[in-house]
């Protein structure tokens, strides 16, 4: 089997584990109503960029870009740029009339060579002024809660086709700190996470001069402690972590136009609620450790192996660029309505010139269930740069130009 042909297979092979999985999930039947996979600082899976945000959300095969850290960092190893730079806006309720609630992420890559690259980031989200009231609806006081992470990183291209990643995140969430619970104190709630990515990147030789790129990629974001925002919290929180499979075909008509399609499966690595008590009185879900819930997590669904297959989250994205200047996009992102019920479909545009870029997305609900980013647009602003603070190195023949010149 040659490379292309493996090339080719991998892709195929990622398709057909969507497609049959889609369709299973599609004609099970109820097998015990609506039970939600939730997990503390949710803002951690919220998609950052404009870019996969008007793809249905996809991005752990998409081609490298500065925010490739909040999907697979591992793909930076395959940038053609020597730095990049993003910074991403999400309006959050805009259309509830809600302005003061958002996400903003900034993140950025630097490679030393054709093998290795650095990358770091740092995510806020806002959620706005909120007043504390009493039981008796006596006001307590104003506060803001809020949330940030900041994570750092690095990728190592292992192979020609293939590399690896890591990086450790803290993550920070202060809800309602200094308030008070049933006598008991609210503190800020801290968080460690680590990402362990992996990325295969094929270069394919078409028929009639044609060119194409076949990508795979594996991501274990968010790998690390639970959080608590008490002193003796009983009952911690699990973190987002989460299992990312991705898959994506680049085609290259001509020096002109390149159209991408890409597909990713995503779930949560975080066990399914039950209403099992433990002799305390406590949720049995919630007492094992985060690894071990991470672990669990693909087997512990009340309902099986039906159910586990519900827990599978979809998103499918489609990219056209012309001259590497201006592109359009669209995407479907798909979670079962006992699991979330997010179904939507998005869109977008992008612009590029020189170093600069700019992204813009813009989501649009299937369900009657209500989205935060519903009828929002999103974007970022991308700054790419193939040497920085290098001067440039004239060969003889530009030498003598100049010398003539003068």
């Amino acid at each position: 089997m040659n490379k292309q042909t493996k090339g080719i297979s991998t892709l195929l092979f990622f398709v057909i584990i969507y497609i049959g999985v889609s369709a299973q999930n599609n004609s099970q039947s109820d097998v015990g109503g609506v039970n939600t996979v939730s997990s503390a600082v949710p803002f951690l899976r919220i998609t950052p960029d404009a870019r996969s945000g008007g793809m249905g959300d996809v991005g752990v095969a998409t081609s490298p870009d500065a925010s490739s850290i909040y999907y697979n960092a591992s793909k930076l190893s395959f940038a053609d740029k020597k730095m990049g730079i993003a910074l991403s806006y999400t309006p959050w309720l805009r259309n509830l009339g809600i302005t003061d609630i958002f996400l903003a992420n900034v993140g950025g890559f630097f490679k030393i060579g054709d093998l290795q690259t650095f990358h770091t980031s740092l995510r806020f989200f806002s959620l706005g002024d909120i007043t504390f009231t009493d039981y008796l609806g006596n006001i307590n006081g104003d506060f803001r809660p809020r949330e940030f992470s900041f994570d750092a990183g690095y990728s190592r291209r292992l192979a020609k086709n293939f590399s690896i990643g890591a990086a450790v995140r803290y993550i920070h969430s202060n809800l309602a700190a200094g308030q008070s619970v049933d006598n008991t104190e609210v503190k800020a709630g801290n968080a460690v996470g680590v990402d362990l990515t992996a990325t295969y990147m094929q270069d394919l030789k078409l028929r009639n001069g044609k060119k194409g790129i076949v990508s795979a990629g594996l991501a274990m974001t968010n790998i690390g402690s639970k959080i608590s925002y008490t002193e003796d919290a009983q009952n911690k929180d699990y973190i987002p972590t989460n299992l990312g499979i991705g898959a994506g075909f680049r085609l290259f008509p001509n020096d002109y136009n390149e159209i991408g399609f890409y597909a990713d499966i995503n779930k949560l690595m975080v066990p399914t609620p039950t209403n099992e008590l433990d002799d305390n009185g406590n949720y049995v879900y919630k007492q094992k450790s985060s690894i071990g819930g991470m672990f669990s997590s693909f087997a512990d669904a009340p309902g099986g192996f039906k159910e586990e297959m519900r827990e599978l989250m979809y998103s499918l994205g489609v990219e056209y660029w012309y001259d590497k200047q201006f592109g359009v996009r669209a995407g479907y992102f798909h979670e079962n309505k006992f699991k979330g019920n997010r179904k939507y479909f998005t869109a977008g545009v992008s612009v590029k010139y020189s170093v600069f870029g700019l992204d813009f997305s813009y989501l649009v609900p299937t369900t009657s269930q209500r989205n935060p980013l519903d009828n929002t647009f999103r974007f970022t602003l991308q700054f790419e740069f193939d040497k920085i603070g290098n001067k440039h190195q004239y060969t003889e023949e530009e030498l003598q130009d100049i010398d003539i010149a003068r």
